[in-house]
């Protein structure tokens, strides 16, 4: 057999494909030879991808460094028979690993969704039989036969058929169902142009057909996305690459410093037991065992916030990821635009007509040169009366929306009529239909026979081409005849198109002594009467969100299977760049742009139309090579791979297919583009309220860290405990941190530009200002130990209890500054964050109880402190805001100075 990989079998007539795979269009296969064709070709079925069994994906969790220190400091405290330490610090692991493995198990498969798409069974011609079978049956050579409703179940090269239409927007993204033709193609034809061929997955929404198996399982075009889904890597999110850097660095640094210790203690002969407990107690200080648990705290609640402006984020680190976009590349249809075609010209000899309205709605008006008209001239509104009758579509009102049955493109005549109170077929009793022609790919029209209050017409409409052709007159303003001019009509259907509208010709014949319609040559002769312009019209508020975009340094690029001139258009009215500015390529010229030019082409141009799904991808990967964080928009199975391979994959809710939702990590409920720039600026708030807990939490860790390694290098007891430094680690991380997400976003967010992917988490003051409030902890704690069990003669575990205290103080004073970087406490509202209090009330609620209850003091050591000791803890914590708040007026007027400075070297 020839190498049917090979085949361009768009470019195949009929005849060649039949003696390409040995098969009949007339009497398909043997059953003999497709049982053997199936045992070479395997079934038609797209392969699962092996999941992850659940304790692996659980024991993933436990791979970061961080966490190997904490289960080695586990380790050495059961061999030690500490068996509190070992319990509490066991659990903090089991939890963090717990909240990742809950979170990872929620991503679902997009490979099952994909296969999803393959109808059960489906109708071939075997033996010259028409029979059923099951669709993972079939081989290359059988002859499907397709009807309307039925899925299409492998990729055919289609050889008979009848007013065929498949809806192909999954593949595609054309907004409207493809006319079919069994004629052969230009080898070069992109895929959404090839009206030949019937595609895997794509669903039939019109007429009948039949066409030979050309493609099956992985080798279809469904095939080939699932693989390129399957085989697209995630890059790591710039949230997940910093706190992997942050990690890093600490594990470092931590075990840096508890060997420092162990090593010292040992010289200075400490007992070998007591050093290495010291060295535990460093690492337990130093690593913030509360950080991931906390983290992930945040970023729900930004997930929670981001649903109420219609995101609905699937992975939690696309929470941050959107705040971090530079460029967003979004589908059209749908997204940018309303999907839902709506009439927005009407040319006759009246005059040159807008009209305006939403989708489906029967609302709006026509004005005439800016002037809004009550009521038709007589011409134009036989225009629509016309197309209104040749028309098969039905407009229906579901719980209060407006949408159509049928063809959107019949569809949007029939809400053109409703606006301006005209009849359209079934709608009047006096308008009746007495046959019709239905529409055909090869006729271009459609034709109906129509009893009217003013005689029997036939109505048709169709291309403007085909029409003009069959048109020898034209109607007048007044209703009377004269030549027709087919130059007029011509441009000025050119001068649509070129604005991305579809055009619609219609024509009327007085047909009186008519009651069927037999024989295109009653088509002869007709009168035309004008011309209907329609478009999917872009979203009013997409139109702002481009807006706000490109005013926040976001570059906003469409990528797109539908029509260049329509997307170009689009793509101006939504404001992507100005009419003489914009850059528009299509797939075809993308496949000669070479590999390492292609980064440069993806960044310049603003528009891909016709774009294939392997073309989607390679422009994600060709901008994320440059340094770009990728949001990606889709709704089709097409999308998918793309979806999956970009920073952000961001999937439609409505429209949008299984396959895209499950490889995206954010899915638009409203399928809307203006909810994605509301995503973005939550995105940001999320980041900044992210940063402000690690900045506010490190110290903790810090300070903690330095009062382990002065009772090392002293000797001394330690000023607070291993036990009672995972309780002020975990427990203030998580009950004073997280009330850090709930801060009001800053002013000015959306006028930022976006944050470098190289940029730091945390800047050089953040960093200094972590150092300094860590001393402040270590010189506090210290001092107030050191006084009340020294000079005051209280027992170690008051004196302890009193240094924990003391840090969480601190942590609770530096939570109030820590709620802005630059701005003093007292240019933020006081209660403008209300959760900040309630975690502060929460928190000395449960640090009177680690103090107190008897149950707790024997579980982390811990005494009652003496009434008088908490003046002191309060002076210490009021003296520490203050020195941090000085700090921020020195950082404060360091930027003002950078600022100015840059606007002189600007001038």
């Amino acid at each position: 057999m020839p190498n049917l990989n090979a085949q361009p079998w768009h470019a195949c007539d009929v005849e060649a494909v039949e003696k390409s795979l040995n098969t009949s269009c007339e009497t398909g296969l043997t059953a003999l030879d497709a049982d053997t064709r199936l045992k070479n070709q395997g079934p038609n079925e797209l392969k699962k991808k092996r999941e992850t069994p659940a304790y692996i994906a659980f024991l993933q969790q436990l791979n970061d460094p961080l966490m190997y220190v904490l289960i080695g400091s586990a380790f050495v405290t059961f061999i030690l028979k500490d068996y509190t330490e070992f319990g509490v610090i066991l659990a903090v692991v089991l939890l963090n690993a717990l909240i990742g493995f809950i979170q990872e198990r929620k991503a679902v498969n997009a490979i099952a969704a994909l296969g999803k798409l393959l109808s059960a069974e489906c109708t071939v011609v075997r033996d010259g039989v028409a029979q059923k079978i099951p669709t993972k049956l079939l081989v290359r050579g059988d002859v499907v036969m397709l009807a309307s409703g039925d899925r299409v179940p492998a990729d055919l090269r289609l050889v008979k058929l009848r007013d065929l239409k498949i809806e192909e927007a999954m593949l595609t993204g054309e907004s409207v169902p493809s006319e079919k033709n069994t004629g052969s193609l230009g080898s070069g034809a992109v895929l959404a142009d090839r009206s030949n061929m019937a595609y895997s997955g794509t669903l039939i929404t019109y007429g009948t057909g039949s066409g030979i198996v050309v493609e099956t399982a992985a080798a279809t075009e469904l095939g080939k996305i699932s693989t390129m889904v399957d085989t697209a890597k995630k890059h790591d999110t710039p949230l997940t690459q910093k706190l992997a850097g942050v990690s890093i660095f600490l594990t470092w640094t931590i075990c840096f410093f508890a060997v420092i210790s162990f090593v010292f203690g040992i010289v200075n002969g400490q007992p070998f037991s007591k050093v290495f407990i010291a060295a535990v107690a460093l690492a337990v200080a130093a690593i913030p065992e509360g950080l991931p648990a906390a983290v992930t705290i945040v970023l729900a609640i930004g997930v929670t916030y981001m649903a109420n402006r219609h995101a609905i984020i699937r992975k939690l680190p696309a929470v941050e990821t959107l705040g971090s976009t530079t460029v967003i590349c979004t589908d059209k249809t749908g997204t940018l635009t309303q999907n839902a075609m709506t009439v927005v010209r009407i040319c006759t000899s009246d005059g040159d007509f807008a009209v305006t309205g939403k989708g489906y709605a029967p609302e709006g008006h026509v004005s005439l040169d800016g002037k809004t008209l009550d009521v038709l001239p007589k011409l134009t509104s036989h225009c629509v009366i016309a197309s209104g009758l040749c028309n098969d579509a039905r407009l229906v009102q579901t719980d209060g929306r407006w949408c159509i049955e049928g063809d959107p493109t019949e569809g949007s005549l029939l809400t053109l009529a409703a606006k301006l109170h005209l009849p359209a077929e079934g709608q009047e009793d006096q308008y009746t239909r007495l046959d019709t022609i239905p529409f055909e790919s090869e006729r271009q029209y459609m034709a109906t026979l129509n009893n009217t209050p003013d005689g029997v017409h036939i109505c048709v409409k169709g291309s403007i081409e085909r029409l003009l052709t069959r048109c020898r007159y034209q109607y007048t303003a007044d209703l009377q005849t004269e030549e027709l001019d087919e130059d007029y009509w011509n441009e000025q259907a050119a001068g649509m198109a070129n604005k991305g509208i579809r055009v619609l010709a219609v024509a009327l014949k007085p047909a009186a002594h008519l009651q069927h319609l037999e024989g295109d040559e009653i088509l002869d002769q007709l009168i035309f009467i004008g011309l209907i312009g329609m478009i999917d019209p872009p979203r009013e508020e997409a139109i702002s969100a481009v807006k706000l975009c490109r005013e926040a340094g976001i570059t906003v690029k469409m990528i797109t299977g539908d029509h260049p001139l329509t997307a170009k258009a689009i793509a101006v009215q939504c404001g992507l760049a100005d009419e003489n500015e914009i850059r528009l390529m299509t797939g075809k010229e993308l496949e000669s742009v070479p590999d390492d030019y292609l980064p440069t082409v993806a960044s310049k141009t603003h528009v891909f139309a016709r774009v294939a799904p392997e073309q989607k991808l390679n422009l994600v990967n060709a901008l994320q090579s440059l340094g770009e964080i990728v949001a990606m928009t889709g709704d089709g199975v097409n999308d998918a791979p793309a979806l999956k391979k970009a920073d952000i994959g961001i999937s439609m809710g409505i429209t949008g297919t299984e396959a895209a939702k499950d490889a995206s990590d954010m899915v638009l409920a409203d399928d809307n583009f203006a909810s994605i720039a509301a995503a973005v600026e939550e995105g940001r708030g999320v980041f900044d309220n992210l940063r402000k807990f690690i900045s506010w939490s490190l110290p903790t860790n810090g300070g903690l860290g330095l009062l382990i390694l002065y009772s090392v290098f002293t000797g001394q007891s330690p000023a607070v405990s291993p036990a009672q430094i995972l309780w002020i680690n975990l427990i203030t991380a998580v009950v004073l941190g997280t009330s850090l997400a709930f801060e009001p976003k800053e002013r000015g967010l959306m006028l930022r530009p976006p944050k470098k992917p190289n940029e730091p988490l945390l800047p050089l003051d953040l960093m200094l200002r972590i150092l300094m409030v860590s001393v402040m902890m270590l010189a506090g704690g210290l001092s107030l130990y050191d006084y009340f069990h020294r000079h005051q003669g209280l027992s170690i575990p008051q004196s302890q209890s009193i240094a924990a205290t003391t840090v969480v103080g601190i942590e609770i004073g530096f939570l109030f500054c820590a709620r802005s970087r630059f701005k003093s406490i007292f240019e933020i509202p006081f209660f403008s964050n209300k959760w900040i209090h309630v975690s502060v009330i929460t928190m000395l609620l449960l640090q009177y109880a680690f103090v107190n209850l008897t149950v707790m003091q024997n579980i982390f050591s811990t005494a009652s402190i003496p009434f008088g000791a908490w003046s002191y803890i309060i002076g210490v914590t009021l003296a520490c805001m203050a020195i941090v708040e000085i700090d921020k007026v020195v950082w404060r007027s360091a930027r003002h100075m950078a600022e100015l400075k840059s606007q002189n070297d600007n001038d």
